[in-house]
């Protein structure tokens, strides 16, 4: 899909930052000292990331503000969904797993669904603020080998498993960042 498509209309933004800035002010332990009105500036100057916060909101990912890039001066949406968003389960980890699968293949690869929604997996370290079983993003050398990557939170502590990249589970997906 090309960037011109990914805009919202005049409407659907406004809709969308009501969203943002209620689950923003519910939620205000996630962005201590943050400010709605600067995060509001800075997401009505990037109209393809309110597509991509759209697409989150979407599939369930309940995106909100995680925290603020003070190097880049950007701030840090994530998927805040207390489960693996609905709209992003029983896939596996890439292209390349999704199409070796001879029989009973996914819908979609979480990198392939991440790369069309504009936003990135998380990595596991930003997952270990999270909870759920979600793919986070693998390092080459073990998918090169077959395998990806996964954290599940049990027993109030993060997990970190590997399966084989094909695989796919009807409770795990994947969330997703987001730099505005």
């Amino acid at each position: 899909m090309s960037n011109t498509k990914k805009k919202l209309s005049a409407a659907q933004q406004q809709e969308l930052l009501g969203i943002l800035k209620a689950r923003f002010e519910k939620r205000l332990e996630r962005h201590k000292g943050m400010d709605w009105v600067k995060v509001q500036a800075r997401l009505e100057a990037a109209p393809t990331k309110l597509w991509s916060l759209q697409e989150m909101e979407n599939t369930g990912g309940e995106p909100d503000v995680i925290g603020f890039d003070k190097k880049t001066g950007e701030y840090i949406f994530c998927d805040c969904s207390a489960e693996s968003p609905k709209g992003r389960r029983s896939i596996c980890y890439d292209r390349k797993a999704l199409d070796s699968r001879k029989e009973h293949k996914p819908a979609n690869s979480a990198l392939d669904m991440a790369a069309g929604m504009g936003i990135e997996l998380l990595t596991e370290e930003q997952y270990r603020e999270l909870k759920t079983s979600s793919w986070v993003l693998t390092p080459p050398e073990i998918r090169k080998l077959g395998g990806a990557l996964f954290c599940d939170r049990r027993y109030d502590t993060v997990f970190l498993y590997h399966n084989g990249a094909e695989s796919y589970y009807a409770a795990r997906g994947f969330r997703g960042a987001l730099r505005v």
